[in-house]
């Protein structure tokens, strides 16, 4: 036994001499490795923290039963959301970059030809030099509406507003600069600003002289939520005290190209659009609401008229509308939805567009907060139509949204 002994420590000192007079150390050869963590999404940190890499993705999956009055009931499958993001830091943690990148058919859209594919939604550098101020140079969302401004996975039903859809406003290429003021359990504020191209996402051939100015005032008067809560909707975290958010946004895009500003088809001339925005935002003990005003106007008529082709016309998306949503989410995770909206079109689009009413009721099974959940909902449309005629449409959808 001692002999053997006396072997394994001779066998195990001559390793040990030959991985040093080979340069072999273990403790350099670690400190050369990334550092890996896994939180939202999965990072990886240069040994020298030099820089950071986190990357996450998200998919939504739907079907959905369509059955609009004067058409043939129809059923519709689809990849609603196919998206990668990307963020992090390069050289100080006070220099961040966000990235993201979307795939599926409807975030995409059709190529055409002359325009640019819109698969970037945003590529954003951000200065961060404290923990009050955010100062942003690329393509993000403007500081809008509550809802518009959260994620599409953070929706409590599986899409936004119709009043979202019409009159907010979106991405776009410029500056910001957000002075935070958030406290755990008092008056707390926040400023955001913007000054932005105005021809939203992915433009490079629409240059002129007209920009487009944001601001939005927060204010939360009865302290901050937990863990972020106003970026997702519905009450997952069970608020011990009572949390409220109040906002309102004023923007103006001067000599804007498109029909919703930074969204849709061009227009025949510019207008200068105007947008104000009033929101608020209500959680506690499992019960959320939330309330929504949104408001866009032209300095002129909003309709303008092919000079090739009188008949052609292309308007802008003028108009108010009021969004009402209400929920409680169970101990269980299972959350009830109930939303209501209204929407009036500009007088000058009523022979264009019909006013509308739309009733919408979800149930929602959380198993991973909003990165993994199931949705299931029915959808109810009242159309009125300028000459007096009204039609309703209805649908029901089940949703499927999974993510890192």
């Amino acid at each position: 036994m001692k002999k053997l002994m006396a072997f394994v420590a001779f066998l195990a000192t001559g390793i040990a001499y030959s991985q040093i007079k080979a340069g072999v150390d273990n403790d350099i050869n670690l400190s050369t490795l990334p550092h890996y963590s896994f939180g939202k999404g999965i990072g990886i940190t240069s040994p020298d923290s030099i820089f950071q890499f986190n990357i996450r993705f998200r998919l939504q999956n739907r079907v959905s039963y369509i059955d609009n009055e004067g058409r043939k009931p129809a059923y519709d499958g689809q990849i609603r959301r196919l998206r990668l993001r990307f963020d992090g830091y390069v050289v100080d943690p006070r220099i961040l970059y966000a990235i993201q990148l979307s795939f599926a058919p409807g975030d995409v859209g059709e190529v055409q030809e002359g325009e640019n594919i819109n698969i970037i939604r945003d590529a954003v550098v951000i200065y961060r030099p404290n923990k009050n101020w955010n100062f942003n140079f690329g393509q993000t969302k403007l500081p809008g509406n509550r809802q518009r401004v959260n994620s599409s996975g953070a929706l409590q039903l599986t899409d936004r507003t119709i009043n979202n859809a019409k009159f907010n406003i979106d991405r776009d290429f410029g500056f910001q600069a957000h002075h935070i003021n958030e406290y755990k359990d008092k008056f707390s504020w926040n400023v955001k600003t913007a000054l932005s191209t105005g021809e939203g996402r992915n433009v490079t051939d629409k240059a002129d002289d007209g920009i487009a100015l944001t601001g939005k005032l927060e204010l939360l008067p009865l302290g901050a939520f937990t863990k972020d809560g106003t970026n997702f909707e519905g009450d997952l975290l069970r608020e011990k005290k009572p949390k409220l958010l109040i906002s309102g946004v004023y923007h103006q895009n001067n000599l804007a190209r498109r029909t919703g500003g930074q969204l849709g088809d061009d227009l025949y001339e510019p207008r200068t659009m105007r947008s104000v925005l009033i929101d608020g935002m209500f959680k506690y003990r499992g019960f959320a609401a939330m309330f929504a005003y949104m408001n866009r106007t032209t300095s002129e008529n909003a309709v303008t008229v092919n000079p090739d082709n009188p008949e052609d016309v292309r308007f802008v998306l003028a108009g108010e509308g009021f969004d009402y949503q209400l929920s409680y989410t169970l101990p269980s995770n299972y959350e009830i939805i109930g939303r209501y909206s209204i929407q009036h079109m500009h007088d000058d689009v009523r022979p264009f567009l019909p006013n509308l009413k739309e009733y919408t009721i979800g149930v929602t099974r959380y198993f991973w907060e909003h990165t993994f959940k199931l949705q299931a909902e029915i959808n109810y449309d009242n159309l009125y139509f300028i000459d007096g005629s009204t039609r309703d449409n209805w649908y029901v959808r089940f949703q499927c949204e999974i993510g890192i």
